[in-house]
């Protein structure tokens, strides 16, 4: 940081809460859409097909917010190296909080037929967009901010993701314990999307506050240092290190979604009451804020390839256990396999991330190829729960699923063995 001064402890702590906080809301309202694909959806947007093939409709929707978050990436990643971090992160949290509310005023298929289901999409995949281009500038908003401990400090936006989760899930939880089935079926299911309105409030207001990263300031200082095309750069310059981020992010995030979503449904499925579930997964996902921090404290130590790598080869033996302990149909059994899951295995994958993609790419493509690697890998959170819900409707049994999983952790293993280790990268350059 040549000519800009380094960011003071204040400002770090300011950018961190922003990053944290925004990652929340961004992924409370995204991770909401995935509980109520799994438990309401196909009985509200799909109410004219059979229940295993509206579920499987339902989860569908869900892909489609991930198939656009590439876009996202793109968009905001564009604009975010060539006009700065925190430009980008306003319009991101907007078009999420409106695209979410939105849902929440939405009307059923037995009040408009097909319109509903079309209408739900095209609001998923504006959700989408927005937070293929949030992840990234949330990120880096906190990594160039920090001059230390960057693997912890960057992780916070990470840990807004379970965060979103447990926020989620508790209101879900709250909503679905005031009412009757009928009720929540009829309303009770959209207070937590209008809730968005009043997050996104709170959001603004924080993240208002925060200054551009004094690592942008000084590359936009140097003559010439703003590229153009950022994608254009990126596909030339990095091919390589943008590939391995696609492998290495692509178990991390089919792991993740089969844990938040796609078990919840399979969980309901096997008989157990839905708030039983959403208590599991509000446990775990409260633990996982705590873990992602801690793990991504440890490769600041150690370094990012041992944590990732360590995290991954677990996420590949778990999988084969995950669907027979829920199918045990006991609720300690349940709740283990979730916690295990999703706050002490998971988190190894996923927390250093943040720290990791940053450290990938230099200051003037960094929003571009930190937010593409981590959002087409994301791809495959979206497809998982439609592709497991169509194998188990064509008669495939859950050793299937476990082998598929296991299958993409041990392609980011592959790929964070062929990754440099990063966690003394200088990321002024």
């Amino acid at each position: 940081m040549s000519r800009t001064e380094p960011a003071t402890g204040s400002q770090l702590r300011r950018a961190v809460l922003s990053s944290y906080l925004g990652s929340l809301i961004e992924f409370y309202d995204f991770l909401l859409y995935a509980t109520a694909a799994a438990l309401v959806f196909n009985k509200v947007f799909f109410t004219d097909m059979d229940p295993l093939v509206g579920t499987v409709a339902s989860f569908g929707t869900l892909a489609a917010g991930y198939l656009a978050r590439p876009l996202g990436g793109i968009i905001f990643g564009h604009f975010g190296d060539r006009l700065g971090r925190k430009r980008m992160l306003v319009i991101t949290m907007a078009t999420m909080g409106v695209a979410s509310t939105l849902i929440g005023l939405l009307p059923t298929h037995d009040q408009v037929g097909a319109l509903a289901p079309l209408l739900l999409v095209a609001l998923r995949i504006v959700q989408g967009i927005a937070l293929g281009g949030e992840w990234g500038g949330a990120v880096l908003l906190s990594a160039e901010h920090a001059r230390t401990r960057r693997g912890l400090w960057a992780s916070f936006t990470n840990a807004g993701a379970p965060s979103g989760m447990v926020l989620s899930t508790v209101v879900l939880a709250l909503v679905a314990a005031g009412t009757t089935e009928a009720q929540f079926l009829a309303w009770g299911w959209r207070l937590p999307f209008l809730l968005s309105i009043t997050l996104l409030a709170l959001g603004l207001i924080v993240r208002s506050r925060v200054a551009e990263t004094p690592v942008f300031e000084d590359a936009e200082k140097d003559a010439g240092v703003a590229e153009r095309w950022p994608l254009r750069e990126v596909l030339r310059n990095h091919p390589k290190n943008l590939l391995l981020a696609i492998g290495i992010g692509f178990g991390v995030f089919v792991a993740q979604s089969t844990l938040t979503a796609f078990a919840i449904a399979y969980a309901v499925e096997a008989g157990f009451p839905r708030g039983t579930v959403l208590n599991a997964l509000a446990l775990s996902s409260a633990l996982a804020v705590i873990a992602i921090p801690a793990y991504s404290a440890w490769s600041d130590r150690i370094g990012r390839r041992p944590v990732v790598l360590t995290g991954a080869l677990a996420m590949a033996a778990f999988a084969f256990a995950l669907f027979p302990m829920i199918d045990t149909g006991s609720v300690l059994m349940l709740t283990l396999a979730v916690v295990l899951g999703q706050a002490v295995v998971h988190p190894m994958m996923y927390g250093p991330l943040a720290a990791l993609y940053s450290e990938m790419f230099a200051t003037r493509t960094r929003y571009t190829g930190a937010s593409l690697g981590y959002q087409v890998s994301s791809t495959g959170a979206g497809a998982s729960p439609l592709v497991f819900a169509a194998l188990l409707a064509g008669g495939a049994g859950p050793l299937v699923l476990s082998i598929v999983i296991a299958a993409c952790c041990l392609l980011t293993a592959v790929c964070i063995r062929a990754a440099a280790e990063t966690h003394r990268t200088d990321l002024t350059r």
